[in-house]
């Protein structure tokens, strides 16, 4: 505003200073006109007649006089120039300024030419004089001998006055932008003090909601003639609200407040009626998932200013952890004394001040206290004071240990029974004394005197006994030792390997899916072409070893779970030639690619009771295997047959075979042949023996059979259900059935 003040200012004065401009080149032009005509009229009455003029035919001697005397009665502006001009149009006179001035008349005014030819009827002309400087002129013609007067007056001496004007305006103007400007200045200057104090007041505020935040309080306001309360973010985020706005009613508030607690309507009540300045409560907030929190308010009422209605100000902190830590502790108080209580010595602990801190019964029967005696913090003084002590016929030092303040010793009472008494000191500086009746002990230490002096003969006889048997104690224990330390490594060994591979699975397959996804993504060109057609067999063969990594590390992580027995069958009865031909299927690629012929002689109508997955994964690894050790060309079968109440699944191939040497190896985990792919890599070696653990899990076996150069067979052995044995059982005497009544109809038709 103040900028757009200063331009309007500006504005203002630049259009009344061009105003002013042509309105004094306007009285100038009037004033010019004025002057030409009284000089003429002046010089007319003054000149000599025509005649006078024509007999002197020569310049008037008295020109210049006569032009300065009509010049001087009409008291021109300063810098007006006047020119008196003989019919020739020659100069012959000049007044108030180049006095000097010759020629022509046409000359000395340059493009006022007009002047000299029409004269008062070519009006004011501005023009630029034969001096370079620009002037209004005007003429006016006179009677002979004269020719015409000029009077010209220079723009300069005609906006003299003008730029005094001119002047003071522009002071005018630039004092009074100067004052909106320090205005302006101090306007933004205090913006930015205000500016600041506020950013300072917000940082105050941010950090007083994060001393608020990490204190687990809130803080309240609560108007109580409006019967709003205003929280702070603190207090919302304690419960688990989002703050919706400043306030909160009465009755929201007191939702959320338990009802045995705390009634605020009660509160209000008891703060407007007694003369109590301050409240201290405890009570429970139900928190936004459901919980109660325990909060102690502390407010106080704060009167406001100008007769405005008293607010209860305060601070509500929540305190859930310091009642659960307090319940926790008085129960492991209560404990803490059933255990004391149960125990059969007698017990007593006294603080660093030498108070009861806690006794049991047999404590206060020892020393005949009274009941209620056993309070804690009682001085040890009253309690002594209270207490009857035995009578104590011997006492027997057994250990005192000054090192760390503990003693033992053991005393008989007059009654005849044996205590011992164990004294020592806590960390803190608390006392505790155990008494033990040892009575039975004594007794039975004294039997075992006597027995010892009995068997003390017997002990001569023994010790060489005894010696070989610790000879042979302690190779049993060497052997135990070295077995729980082999165990020990085993186990650690078999958790490391766990851990290990469930590390890779998830460093591995990670990385790995991308690497075959973004492969198949520039196999398949999906954002454009790739340009060289090598990038495409470079894109095949990252997704064909991604691929083959991951197989290999599927089966690394399947023959673990194996080996650790956490693989579980999901049995289900299904026909086993669906499992066949998915399985084929999942090869029909490869097979194709080497141009392998594949055949399958399923058992049609043959229902397993078995994991389909687990057998899918069985034949899947098997034809796998297979088509991967034949050659281009070659033949790779899969039959079953039925057997003693169990199916045989055979697989087959015109491979390379396996030797006689990899028979004795094949089929254990991370046991492979020799043989590699055609691609130069080898197999995990774990396939046969995946396949191998999976028969055995259903009951069944996996046998192989293989020469080398020749081919492979490979059997899986399953056992049926009662129920695929009947169906088999039935379908077989229909069989029988239907081929005994064709021989009938046969006979029949012949005969």
């Amino acid at each position: 505003m103040a900028a757009l003040f200063c331009i309007v200012l500006i504005s203002a004065a630049w259009i009344v200073a061009t105003a002013l401009r042509e309105q004094a080149l306007q009285q100038s032009a009037a004033d010019i006109e004025l002057t030409s005509t009284a000089l003429a009229i002046a010089i007319d009455r003054s000149a000599p007649t025509q005649q006078l003029a024509r007999q002197l035919a020569r310049p008037i001697a008295n020109a210049d006089e006569l032009l300065a005397n009509a010049f001087k009665s009409r008291n021109p502006t300063v810098g007006t120039i006047a020119l008196l001009g003989n019919a020739a149009g020659d100069i012959v006179a000049a007044a108030a300024g180049d006095t000097a001035v010759r020629g022509t008349l046409a000359d000395y005014l340059g493009d006022a030419q007009p002047l000299v030819v029409l004269g008062e009827k070519a009006g004011i002309i501005r023009t630029r004089l034969a001096d370079g400087r620009e002037a209004l002129a005007g003429a006016y013609t006179l009677r002979e001998p004269f020719g015409q007067v000029v009077v010209a007056r220079p723009l300069d001496a005609a906006l003299a006055d003008w730029r005094a004007s001119i002047l003071r305006l522009a002071i005018f103007a630039a004092l009074v932008v100067l004052i909106i400007s320090v205005l302006a200045l101090g306007y933004f200057l205090q913006a930015n003090r205000a500016q600041a104090a506020a950013a300072i007041c917000e940082r105050l505020g941010s950090k007083f909601d994060m001393a608020l935040n990490r204190g687990h309080c809130g803080l309240w306001d609560w108007d109580i003639a409006r019967g709003r309360i205003m929280w702070s973010d603190s207090m919302y985020e304690l419960i688990g609200l989002a703050p919706e706005g400043r306030f909160i009613s009465v009755g929201d508030a007191a939702k959320l407040i338990h009802p045995d607690d705390l009634d605020l309507n009660a509160v209000a009540k008891f703060l407007l009626t007694s003369e109590k300045q301050t409240i201290d409560r405890t009570f429970r907030m139900r928190h936004a998932d459901g919980h109660w929190l325990w909060l102690r308010a502390r407010a106080e009422i704060v009167p406001q200013t100008q007769g405005g209605a008293a607010h209860l100000v305060g601070i509500a902190l929540d305190i859930t952890e310091q009642r659960r830590l307090a319940e926790k502790s008085r129960t492991a108080g209560e404990r803490l004394q059933d255990a004391i209580e149960s125990i059969s010595e007698s017990f007593v602990l006294w603080d660093t001040d030498k108070r009861l801190v806690a006794c049991n019964s047999r404590f206060m029967k020892l020393y005949s206290l009274p009941p209620g005696s056993d309070r804690e913090g009682t001085p040890i003084d009253e309690v002594l004071a209270l207490a009857t002590s035995p009578v104590v016929l011997m006492q027997v030092p057994v250990n005192e240990r000054s090192d760390i303040k503990a003693r033992s010793y053991e005393a008989q009472l007059s009654d005849g029974r044996w205590l011992q008494i164990n004294e020592r000191a806590t960390k803190d500086g608390s006392y505790v004394s155990v008494g033990s009746d040892i009575t039975a002990h004594k007794l039975h230490e004294e039997k075992l005197m006597e027995s010892e002096r009995r068997l003390m003969a017997t002990v001569a006889d023994l010790r060489k006994s005894r010696q070989t048997l610790e000879i042979q104690a302690r190779q049993l224990a060497d052997m135990a030792e070295r077995y729980l330390e082999q165990k020990a490594e085993a186990e650690l060994a078999n958790r490391a390997k766990s851990e290990f591979l469930a590390n890779m699975s998830h460093e591995l397959r990670t990385p790995l899916n991308a690497i075959i996804g973004f492969s198949q993504i520039m196999e398949q060109e999906t954002f454009g072409t790739l340009g060289s057609p090598k990038y495409l067999d470079y894109a095949a063969h990252i997704r064909e070893s991604g691929q083959h990594l991951l197989g290999i590390i599927s089966d690394v992580l399947d023959m673990s779970s194996l080996e650790a027995g956490r693989v579980t069958l999901q049995k289900t009865e299904f026909d086993i030639a669906l499992a066949i031909s998915s399985a084929i299927e999942s090869v029909r690629d490869t097979s194709l690619a080497k141009n392998i012929v594949l055949t399958a002689d399923a058992c049609p109508h043959v229902h397993v009771s078995a994991d389909r997955d687990a057998i899918e994964r069985i034949l899947g690894k098997l034809l796998r295997n297979a088509v991967r050790f034949t050659a281009s060309e070659g033949k790779v079968g899969v039959r079953c047959r039925l057997i003693d109440g169990a199916i045989n699944i055979y697989v087959e191939d015109t491979g390379c075979g396996i030797s006689q040497e990899a028979m004795a190896r094949i089929g254990r985990p991370f046991e492979q042949i020799n043989a590699p792919l055609e691609n130069g890599l080898k197999g995990s070696g774990l396939g046969l023996a995946i396949a191998r653990s999976l028969a055995e899990l259903h009951g069944g076996s996996l046998r192989i059979r293989s020469v080398e150069n020749a081919g492979t067979l490979v059997r899986v052995r399953l056992p049926l259900p009662p129920r695929a044995l009947k169906s088999i059982a039935r379908e077989a005497r229909s069989e029988r059935g239907e081929r005994a009544f064709s021989l009938q109809t046969l006979r029949r038709s012949r005969a």
